[in-house]
């Protein structure tokens, strides 16, 4: 083990814990990404469906044309730096990381051509719970004159219980021009939650519920990666703009705010609410003009069921 006592200057340490640090999130990237072009799962007769579970697209979100940050994400993720494009894909089940392969994604276009891709990653959604968004890289022809209009899984790719095959699946690309949109909220496991022990000042640098009151928490998902708009946050919690409605023991439903909205530091596409009111989760809504996608659009009105 290294020791920083070998350094003659603090500075010199704590630079050498930066590198360290770097490094050690690039050798989690590239467990959780590929560049490869080709299938390498083997084919173990796995089925889309398993005890009631079907395994899906949920959405193919086109959310970045011909924009170089792409290529530092490749570089980190896939150690390529051919990409010019970015498409998060939403899945059904959490992945698992074993079976990814950029083969594994075929993207059509608008004149009957296929895409480049080149690098896919599990990143920057990296939290227990969050591995079923896939960010494809590379190039999906031009948004205006040749856009992507089809995803379709054509390799062997699994869901995370090695119970379901996601080949065959396929979805319509959300085109560039949209806004983000919820496509998933469900119930997370008491055994897997990360609580904080107080509330942040500064509400968005809130990592985890707080603790105290914490009743339950609901993990949304958006299409593509959002963050707030500080002119029309500045003053308004997202708290206070998320709703949920619970159904209570009688029958009655009930819409409330979350008290706190936690998982908003790390800017993907996944967010935690967190309810200090019992009752059976139904619904989350969230009001457009709130949140940009890495594109710069705008989220309109959205709402989406929740499963269990």
């Amino acid at each position: 083990m290294f020791s920083t006592k070998l350094y003659a200057s603090p500075a010199i340490a704590m630079a050498f814990l930066s590198l360290t640090t770097v490094a050690c999130a690039q050798s989690q990237l590239s467990d959780i990404s590929s560049g490869v072009k080709t299938d390498q799962t083997p084919d173990i007769d796995l089925s889309r469906e398993h005890e009631g579970r079907r395994a899906e697209l949920l959405s193919a979100f086109f959310g970045l044309d011909d924009d170089g940050r792409l290529k530092r994400a490749a570089r980190r993720s896939c150690n390529i730096s051919d990409a010019t494009d970015g498409m998060p894909v939403i899945f059904s089940e959490e992945l698992d990381p074993t079976t990814i392969e950029a083969g594994d994604i075929r993207i059509e276009l608008s004149s009957g051509d296929l895409g480049d891709v080149t690098c896919v990653t599990l990143g920057p959604a990296l939290e227990p719970g969050e591995h079923r968004t896939l960010l494809t890289l590379g190039d999906f022809g031009d948004a205006v004159e040749n856009p992507p209009v089809r995803v379709e899984i054509v390799g062997n790719l699994h869901d995370k219980t090695g119970n379901l095959n996601f080949r065959g699946a396929s979805i319509a690309v959300t085109p560039l021009v949209a806004g983000p949109s919820l496509v998933l909220a469900h119930p997370v496991p008491q055994g897997a939650w990360k609580t904080d022990n107080k509330t942040q000042t500064n509400w968005r640098k809130q990592a985890n519920c707080p603790e105290d009151g914490l009743k339950q928490i609901i993990r949304t998902v958006w299409d593509g990666g959002v963050r707030p708009i500080p002119e029309q946050t500045q003053d308004t919690s997202l708290a206070d703009l998320y709703s949920v409605t619970l159904e209570q023991a009688d029958g009655t439903q009930l819409t409330i705010n979350p008290f706190s909205v936690g998982n908003l530091a790390d800017r993907d596409n996944n967010h935690e609410l967190c309810l200090d009111v019992e009752g059976h989760p139904v619904r989350v809504a969230f009001p457009g003009g709130y949140l940009v996608d890495p594109n710069d659009d705008k989220n309109d009105d959205t709402s989406v069921e929740i499963t269990r």
